[in-house]
Formats: structure tokens, sequence, C-alpha cells
């Protein structure tokens, strides 16, 4: 072997010997070095984390009546390639745009652009989800776009399950309740709220795939199950609820106020038992709004000047302290305070008067001289704040304020006495007038009973009521409430005489102040408010109704007309919802026999009616089946004896309207909401005329109702409107904008 031959061949050797010791080294770094590194990117590639969503808890009135749950949804999504491969990408979007609500210019748009975007590489997707209109679609919707498909013989178009926040009361308690978004945040409300809570705990499911996500044969899988969120049962009642909504869009129609609220309380609890926003919206489709403010819960979110409805508190005060006496008399009119003169709200007064009657007449002098002359800053302030003023209750709803009350000059303390220069919340106002109800007993405002185990149905928690500070005297309250009713009841110059009821008493007060804007009190726009209780002597309900800026033609007079006959409308229903009995001159009727009503959920129709027989209760079959698959009232509910029970055989969309008439209201709303159908009503007491729609596919029942004195109530609203227009001549002080 010659020189050259060894030196290649050492040369030869050299390299791959380094080669070799390259690879080894390579070996070492890859098994040794960098092993747990790499093993740990690899079980990503073939390991897979499934989510397990927990079902939402659900949301219940006080009653058991579901006002918010999950239920079962659906997203469109498309196949491009087959689509594209097939030639039919404009009959799906034929298809399609009508169903999702996409049948513009831009949606169509919208869902070519879906069906024909390709990959990094020129092909064609194999699936995309149509989002947004195609997001979370109910079963009615999928089911009627899977028979289009069919009778086109469109492929290429599927639905992947998922479950979405439903709402089946649809507007019901929205201010209440908030919404949760279709990607599954809560919004406002009790949603979010205890959105934790509702929530509950995902949980996972871990298993070993191939690169196109196929789980592997006898692969290992470890499995986490779901917590479920709790469910809630809120003090709301459904049939309450819809009073106070029901009441309100009537003066909303009416007198179109740029807000209208309204809520009622159970006033020795503090319970909510309605809470009502106009405008509304519907948390199904909470997309679908005109303004933000649709979603403001004005009652505990905004705060305004009350004006003569915190002359309670001042009242309240008065007589706590031994310096109310409604037989003293004093000058109306006008009072001079440092300097500024304020004036009672018809500028001249009614000369020299009791201060009984300056009650009656909500006069402002007469409570700047008992609050400012004689109580004194440092009592009234310490009154404002035992009632709960300039501070929040605490209830168990986001985005509550607190309002002001810092007094510091004299004249404001002199215009606050009368509820001018601080500010207030709905929820504050309720709960004050509720303490004046409850034996001068002030409560913390409740809107939670209780917190349930989803999956067993448990009670985990159950909510007392919660008592904050006894603000007067049993018999103060007592008192004010008797004067309060005065003000109701005189109808010759009770200012809250239009909210007067033929058998039940009622304790209340109007209000009206003008409305702050730019840091002035704006001309010929103000916030009316009514506030009361009834009945007097054994409160049920407490109500506050509060109307922002409604529309008065200028004449402020006419600001009861707005809120008292709704407040009216409110009482009414919900005392006779109740079972609240009537007081005659005589007194409360005698109590009536009660007795619980039988369970007889699927007895024969024969055997249940025994049964009811056999309890001293009536009843009324409804359908033709032959079994009873629902009973109203529930098994175990106290009712009077003789009362009448519906047993459902058939499920309520298909038992046709019943003649209606001759029914009281309680009766009929409690009957709709059986039925599952939109009732509209008009007027109070008993039903003399029905007639059923059809809306697309809902029934919806008007109904017309008329008590006895109607002719003679109307009668007086019109003498009150005669007055009133005669005395709209008189100019407005600005120093006293409360007109009531």
């Amino acid at each position: 072997m010659n020189k050259k031959s060894k030196i290649r061949s050492l040369l030869f050797g050299g390299v791959f010997t380094l080669l070799f010791f390259g690879l080894i080294y390579q070996v070492y770094w890859l098994q040794i070095v960098k092993s747990a590194e790499y093993l740990e990117l690899a079980q990503d590639v073939w390991e897979k984390n499934q989510e397990i969503p927990a079902q939402k808890g659900f949301i219940y009135d006080r009653n058991g009546e579901v006002l918010a749950q999950d239920a079962e949804a659906y997203t469109v999504a498309v196949n491009p390639k087959l689509i594209n491969e097939h030639g039919t990408l404009y009959e799906v979007i034929e298809a399609l745009a009508p169903l999702l609500d996409m049948n513009t210019i831009e949606g169509k748009k919208r869902l070519e652009d879906t069906m024909t975007k390709t990959k990094e590489d020129g092909s064609y997707y194999g699936q995309r989800e149509i989002r947004r209109e195609g997001w979370k679609i109910d079963a009615s919707t999928m089911e009627e776009i899977k028979l289009v498909l069919e009778e086109k013989e469109i492929e290429g178009v599927f639905f992947l399950p998922e479950e979405k926040r439903t709402y089946p009361a649809n507007d019901l308690a929205s201010h209440v309740l908030g919404y949760v978004r279709k990607d599954g945040a809560a919004s406002s409300g009790i949603e979010y709220y205890y959105e934790e809570l509702l929530s509950g705990i995902p949980g996972y499911r871990s298993f070993q795939s191939d690169s196109k996500y196929y789980e592997i044969p006898d692969s290992k899988v470890s499995y986490t199950p779901p917590e479920n969120g709790s469910s809630l049962k809120l003090t709301i009642d459904e049939n309450i609820q819809l009073y106070v909504q029901q009441a309100i869009e009537t003066a909303y129609e009416q007198y179109k106020p740029k807000s209208i609220t309204a809520v009622a309380v159970d006033p020795h609890t503090m319970e909510i038992l309605g809470m009502a926003n106009l405008p509304n919206y519907n948390p199904n489709e909470y997309w679908d709004f005109e303004s933000e403010d649709q979603f403001t819960n004005h009652a505990v979110s905004s705060q305004y000047e009350p004006g003569s409805t915190f002359k309670i508190v001042t009242l309240a005060a008065a007589v706590e302290e031994g310096i109310f006496n409604p037989n003293d008399t004093y000058q109306s009119g006008s009072i001079l305070v440092s300097g500024s003169r304020l004036t009672d709200h018809n500028g001249v007064g009614w000369g020299l008067i009791t201060y009984l009657e300056g009650l009656k007449r909500s006069s402002n002098v007469a409570f700047v001289k008992l609050g400012y002359e004689q109580l004194g800053k440092e009592k009234l302030d310490q009154y404002i704040a035992d009632f709960g003023f300039g501070q929040k209750t605490g209830i168990e709803l986001p985005n509550e304020v607190s309002g002001k009350t810092n007094l510091r000059w004299d004249t404001e303390v002199a215009t606050a006495t009368y509820g001018q220069g601080i500010t207030v919340t709905t929820i504050q106002q309720i709960a004050a007038i509720s303490a004046i109800a409850n034996g001068g007993k002030l409560m913390k405002p409740q809107i939670v009973k209780e917190i349930i185990d989803t999956d067993t149905g448990q009670v985990i928690e159950k909510f007392s009521p919660e008592l904050v500070s006894q603000v007067v005297s049993e018999e103060t309250a007592k008192e004010v409430g008797l004067y309060l009713e005065q003000v109701i009841s005189d109808q010759s110059i009770g200012t809250g005489r239009l909210a007067y009821m033929e058998g039940y008493q009622a304790a209340g007060k109007t209000g009206t102040a003008n409305v702050v804007v730019d840091g002035e009190y704006a001309k010929g726009v103000w916030i009316n408010s009514f506030i009361g209780y009834a009945p007097v002597e054994d409160p049920k309900i407490a109500l506050i109704v509060v109307a922002d800026r409604p529309d008065l033609g200028g004449n402020y007079k006419l600001g009861s007309s707005v809120v008292a006959p709704v407040f009216k409308e409110i009482m009414l229903n919900s005392l006779r919802y109740l079972d609240v009995a009537i007081q005659s001159d005589e007194g409360i009727g005698q109590p009536e026999i009660k007795v619980e009503t039988p369970s007889v959920i699927d007895y024969t129709v024969l055997s249940a009616e025994n049964e009811f027989a056999k309890n001293g209760l009536s009843y009324e079959v409804l359908g033709s089946g032959t079994h009873v698959i629902k009973q109203f009232p529930a098994p175990g509910t106290e009712v009077a004896l003789g009362q009448s029970g519906y047993l459902f055989t058939e499920s309520p969309d298909k038992i046709p309207v019943p003649d209606l008439r001759n029914k009281s209201l309680r009766d009929v709303m409690q009957f709709c909401s059986l039925l599952e159908m939109e009732c509209q009503v008009s007027g109070q007491a008993y039903v003399v005329n029905q007639e059923v729609k059809y809306e697309g596919n809902e029934r919806v029942v008007v109904l017309e109702l008329q008590t006895l004195e109607q002719q003679a109530q109307d009668k007086l609203e019109q003498d009150d409107e005669n007055e009133e227009g005669s005395a709209s001549e008189t100019p407005l002080q600005e120093q006293s904008p409360d007109g009531n």
C-alpha cells in the first residue's frame, strides 16, 4: 500500500470515527440529558385532556317555578370541503340565511366567507362553525333547519350539541336574574353575583390518542367528574312579579317616562317579592336591545332626589321625639331659612292649617318646621342614617349605590326634611317604609331564600330575615301608619287619594322632585313616586313605584296620576293573590277554614276527583286524558275549604282556553301561568270579556275586567283631574320642586 492509500484510509477512518462518536453523543443527549423534556412533549401529543362541563344550577322563584336553567342547544357547523366539491354553496346559504337571522347582504357574505375560506395549502376545511347567529341555537330552530336541508337534499351541514342558559319566562324579573352570554360568562343580576356558586367545577377526562385525535385502544384513561353548580331559590314570587311588570308597562306606554321602577316586598322580612324596571330586555336574546339603559336595575343602581316620600323619615323622627302634634297649627305658604325662602308646592300655601292637614296636602313648610326648626340638624342626620340612607343596604345584587345625604348648610338641612338636596335609591326607600310597617324594625333586603344541591334537591343553606336595627318604637311606627293612611283615605285633600282601595286600608305617600341636569334643576320634568303598604293594621305588602320624567304636559300635579294607579293595581292584585281578607265597615271578615290539598298525581281522573271531594275541595279537569299529570295547587298547599283546584290530564299547550268569565284576576293569572300562555289584562276585579289571539304559535288571551264601583271610581278620578287642571296655572317654585 503506497503512502497516498494509507493517508486516504486514515482520513476516511477518522471521519467515520467522528461520526460514530457524534451519533453516540446524540443518542446520549436524547436518551439521557433531554429525555424528560422530550417525553413531556410527546405526552402532549398523544395525551389529550377533555373538559367535561359542570351543569349550571337552576334559579327558582319562592314557589319552585324555574326562572333560569341550562337547556340543550346546538351550534351549526358546515363542511366546506364537501359543500364546494358538490357545488352547493349558494343552496346552503339560501337555506341557512333566513333561519339563522342572516338573510341580509352582510349576513350572506359572512356565510359565504365561512364556507370558502381555505387553509394555507389551498385546501378547504373539513369543519367550520357558524358563530354568532348559528351559535347555540335552540332545538326547535335546529329541527326547522334539518327539515329544510332534507327537503332540498343538502349535505355538509351538521349540528354540534351544546348547552345554553335559558329563561322560561323571558323578560320576567330580567333585572333580578341578569343573563349568561353564549360564551358562558355571566352578566349582571343574580347570575353575576352568584356566578361561582351557580357554575360549579368542570371535570376532566384524560386519554391517549393518535395524531388525528382518535383514542388509542387500551390507552390509559383518567376521569375527574364535574361538580355541578348549586341552585338558588329566590324570594321573588312569579305571580307578584307578573303583577308588577304588567302594571308598570301600562303606565310606561301611557306616560312614556325615561324609566319606571317598582319593588314589592314582605315588610316583616324585607323579602323581595317583585322587582321590575322598564325599559326591559329579554335575557334569552340579550343582544337585541336599543339602549344600554335597558340593562340597568334602577332599583339598586340609580340614585335620585326622593321628594315628599322622604317626609316619612321626618314624620317618624318627629313622632318618636314627641314633637308632632297633629292638631297644632302653623302658617303654610313659605318659610325663611338663612336668607332663602322655601315654599309649599303651590307657592302660596293654605293659610293657617294643622300639621295633619299639612301632611295630607304634602306641605313642605310643615316639615321644615318639624325637621329643621324642632328636630335640628344633629337629630335629623341621625334618623336619616338610622333608616339606612347614605349607605348600601347589602342586597345580593351587583352595582348597588349608596346615595348621598351629606348635609352641611342650614338650607340643605331644611330642604332635606322634604326630600330635596339628598339622593336615595329605590331599595333604600322601600326598606325605610317597611320599617314603619314592621313596628319600627329596619330589615336587610333579601333576594335569596335558599341554596339547594342541584343533584339531590336538598337545602344546603337557608337564609333567615336579618334585623338591622330598631329605628323607632313600635308605638311610633303604628302612629305614623295611621297618619299615612289618611293621606290616601281623605278623598278631599289627600295627595294619595288615587291609590284608595275599596276593602283595604293602605298607608302611603306621594313624591315629586325636580330632576337635576348639569347641576341645576330642570324645568318641566320631574321624578314621581308613590310608596306605601297595606293593610295598615297587619301589613302584607310594601310597595314603591318610581317614574323618571314621565310626560305630564308641564303640570307637576299630574304626577300622582302616573304612579298612584300603578301602586293600587299591584297592591290589589297582590293582596287578593295572598288571600288577604277584605276589611268591611264591621271589620275584618271571619277567618276561613284551611285544608291541605292532597297529592293526586298519576291518579285516574275519577280517583283524583274523589280525593279532592273527600278533602272538601272542588276541582276542574283540564284535558281529555285518563290520568292526572299535574295539579294546582301543589300537594300540601294550605287553601280555603271549598276552593277550586285544577287537574291536568294533558300538557298545557294541548288544552283549549276555557270560559274565564266571572273569574277574579288572581284566578285567571294563575290559570294563564298554568296553561303557559300570555294574558293581556285591562281593568281589575272580574273578567267580563275574553278573546283568544295567536301570535305565531303562541296563544295570547286578551281579558277585560271590571269592578262594580268602576263608574264611581272613574268619576272620582275625573274630578281629581279637573281640580288639578284648574290648579296648574299656579307657577312651580324652584325652591320647592316637590309637588306632592
